[in-house]
C-alpha cells in the first residue's frame, strides 16, 4: 500500500468518546464461545486429525529429546518436516491425558479461540469497538479456519502468533513514549520468531509490511525508527534460529531432520520449506502441475507414490479457484475495494496536505501488506501448496473487511455508496462460488443474492443501522453456514482440512504423509535402527 485513510466516527458518537459498554463485553464472550462450539464440536470422534503430526505429538511425549526436536518415531530416528513449536502443545496434552484424539485438537481448539480474542483487542486499538467485534465474527466464521482449528497442522499457532505479532506492533506505534514503543516492537519481532519455529520462512512472509509500516506509521524519530528496526531484526533472528542452532550443536544423539538432505534444520529452511516452496523443486512440485513424489504410512509399512497436485495451478486467480475459493476468498473483493479505497483516499489527503493519525496508516499498511504480500506468495508459489495454508490470510481479511465496511457506512459523502456496491460485489461472488457445486447447501446464493438486495434497498432509503445489519447477514451467511455444517459433520480434520463440498483430505485418506526427501534419512537410518534404538534408549 502507499497510502491510507482513516476510519472515520459515525457523527452521533465521535471516536474519542466511544467507551466501551457492557453488551460489548458479551457480544466478544458471545463470538468466542460461537468459534469455540465450530472448533471443539465432535473432535476426536474416531480421528486424531493429521496422523503424520498426531503420531510425532506421540512420540514426542516419550522423552526429552524426542519432544524438543520433534522426533516422529518413539526411537527418535527422524523428525517430522516442520519445527516442533505446534507440536509441543499437543505433546503435552497426549502427556497429560493420553493418546487420544480430542487430546492431540484441544490445543488447537484453545489456540483458534486465543487468536478470536486476540484479534479483537488489535483491532479495537487501531479502530473501535464495532470493528473489533464485527473483524472477530468473520474470523471465528471463515470456512477454512473452522477446519484448521479442528485439525493438528501447525497452522492454528501460526495465525496465533502472527495475531500476536500484530496486537504487539499496534500497541508500538500507538505509544507515545520511547521506551514502550521499543518493547512492543521487540515482541512484536519474538512472537514472528516463534512463528518461524512452529512453520519456517512462511511466518516471515509479513516482515516487509511490518517493517514499512513502522516506518510510515511510528512518532518516532526517523533514527530511532531505524534503530527499533534493527534492534527488532536481531530480536527477530534469535528467536526464529535458536533451536536450528541447538540442533546443529547438540552434543548427544539426535533425530534426522525430515525433509533435509544433509539431517540438518538448516537445509529443511532454505530447501524443502522454504525456497523450494516458492520456486519448486527441492521435492516441490505441487504449483507446476508436477506430482511430487510422497511417502505414505500405511499400516503395511512405509510406501511411495505421486502425490496429488495442491491447490489448483500457480496464478493471479489461485485464490479464487474451484480448491481454494470456498476456503478464504468470500471477502477478497471487498478486501480489495476497500484497499483501493483506502490507498486513492491518502494520495489525495497526503496531495491536499491534510493531518493524519500515523498510527491508523500504520494499521491500514500493516493489514493491506499482510494480505496482499501473503496472497501473492501464496497464489504464485511453485511448490507444494495446500488450500488450508490460507487460514493465514483470515486476519488480514478480518480486520480490512470490517473496517472498510464500517468506513463506507459512516461515510458521509459519495463514498457511502460504495457500501451498496461492495454488498453487490460479495454477493455476486458467493453465488459464483456456491454454484460451483450445489449439491452442498446451494439454496444459500439465493438467500444471499435476497438478503443483500434487501440491504442495499434499505441503505439507499436511509435505514442505516437496518442496512448495516442487512449487510453482514448478506456477506457471512455462506461462509457462515459452510464451517457450521462442517463441524456438524465432524469434517475437516486429516491430511489436508477444508470445508465445503469438497474435502481434500480427511482420516479416511492415508494414515499420514511425508515429503520424499524425508526418506533419504529414514532409508539410511533405518539400515541402523536396532543400533539407534539402543543408542536413544535412555533419551
Amino acid at each position: 500500500m502507499t497510502a491510507t485513510a482513516e476510519v472515520a466516527a459515525p457523527a452521533d458518537e465521535p471516536i474519542d468518546a466511544q467507551r466501551p459498554s457492557r453488551w460489548h463485553g458479551w457480544a466478544l464472550a458471545a463470538i468466542c464461545v460461537l468459534a469455540g462450539a465450530l472448533y471443539v464440536w465432535a473432535i476426536g470422534a474416531g480421528q486424531v486429525g493429521n496422523p503424520y503430526y498426531a503420531a510425532a505429538a506421540k512420540s514426542m511425549s516419550t522423552s526429552f529429546t524426542n519432544f524438543l526436536f520433534g522426533s516422529f518415531d518413539p526411537a527418535g530416528v527422524v523428525t517430522v518436516d516442520k519445527p516442533p513449536m505446534a507440536l509441543w502443545p499437543q505433546a503435552i496434552a497426549v502427556a497429560v491425558f493420553g493418546f487420544h484424539g480430542w487430546a492431540v485438537l484441544l490445543p488447537q481448539v484453545i489456540e483458534g479461540v486465543a487468536a478470536v480474542f486476540l484479534l479483537h483487542r488489535t483491532v479495537r486499538l487501531w479502530a473501535d469497538e464495532k470493528v473489533a467485534l464485527l473483524a472477530a465474527l468473520i474470523l471465528a466464521l471463515t470456512p477454512i479456519t473452522v477446519a484448521i482449528n479442528r485439525d493438528n497442522n501447525p497452522d492454528t499457532l501460526l495465525v496465533l502468533l502472527l495475531v500476536a505479532a500484530a496486537y504487539a506492533f499496534t500497541r508500538s506505534v500507538q505509544s507515545a513514549e520511547s521506551r514502550p514503543r521499543t518493547k512492543w516492537l521487540l515482541w512484536c519481532a519474538f512472537f514472528v520468531g516463534c512463528g518461524f519455529l512452529t512453520k519456517m520462512l512462511q511466518a516471515w512472509i509479513v516482515v516487509p509490511g511490518f517493517a514499512l509500516a513502522y516506518l510510515v506509521g511510528s512518532s518516532a524519530p526517523v533514527k530511532r525508527r531505524i534503530l527499533d528496526l534493527l534492534a527488532a531484526g536481531a530480536v527477530l533472528v534469535a528467536s526464529s534460529f535458536w533451536w536450528v542452532a541447538l540442533h546443529a550443536w547438540w552434543p548427544g544423539s539426535k533425530p534426522y531432520i525430515g525433509g533435509s538432505k544433509d539431517g540438518g534444520a538448516w537445509d529443511l529452511i532454505i530447501g524443502y520449506n522454504g525456497l523450494g516452496r516458492v520456486f519448486g523443486g527441492n521435492g516441490n512440485r505441487g504449483g507446476s502441475g508436477q506430482q511430487p513424489e510422497m511417502m505414505i504410512y500405511t499400516p503395511n509399512g512405509v510406501q511411495t507414490g505421486p502425490g496429488a497436485m495442491f491447490g489448483g495451478q500457480a496464478g493471479a486467480a489461485r485464490m479464487f479457484d474451484a480448491s481454494v475459493g470456498g476456503q478464504i476468498s468470500w471477502l477478497l473483493p471487498l478486501c480489495l475495494l476497500v484497499l483501493v479505497t483506502v490507498s486513492v483516499a491518502g494520495v489525495l489527503r497526503r496531495r491536499r496536505k491534510l493531518p493524519g493519525n500515523p498510527a491508523e496508516r500504520a494499521g491500514w499498511f500493516m493489514w493491506g501488506s499482510w494480505l496482499l504480500v501473503t496472497a501473492a506468495v501464496f497464489s504464485f508459489a511453485q511448490g507444494i501448496f495446500h488450500p488450508y495454508y490460507t487460514t493465514m490470510l483470515a486476519p488480514a481479511v478480518a480486520a480490512i473487511s470490517a473496517a472498510g465496511l464500517m468506513m463506507f457506512w459512516r461515510a458521509k459523502s459519495f463514498v457511502r455508496f460504495l457500501l451498496p456496491l461492495g454488498i453487490a460485489i460479495t454477493a455476486a461472488w458467493a453465488f459464483v462460488v456456491v454454484s460451483r457445486d450445489t449439491s452442498f447447501h446451494g439454496w444459500t446464493r439465493w438467500a444471499v443474492l435476497g438478503i443483500a438486495a434487501v440491504a442495499i434497498v434499505v441503505l439507499l432509503a436511509g435505514l442505516r443501522r437496518a442496512g448495516l445489519v442487512a449487510a453482514v447477514v448478506a456477506m457471512l451467511l455462506t461462509p457462515a453456514v459452510w464451517s457450521t455444517a462442517s463441524a456438524a459433520a465432524a469434517t475437516g480434520g486429516g491430511v489436508m482440512p477444508a470445508a465445503g463440498p469438497v474435502q481434500m483430505g480427511g482420516a479416511a485418506t492415508s494414515a499420514a504423509r511425508c515429503p520424499a526427501r524425508t526418506r533419504e534419512g529414514l532409508l539410511r537410518t533405518a539400515r541402523n535402527s536396532q543400533e539407534g534404538r539402543a543408542s536413544r534408549g535412555s533419551a
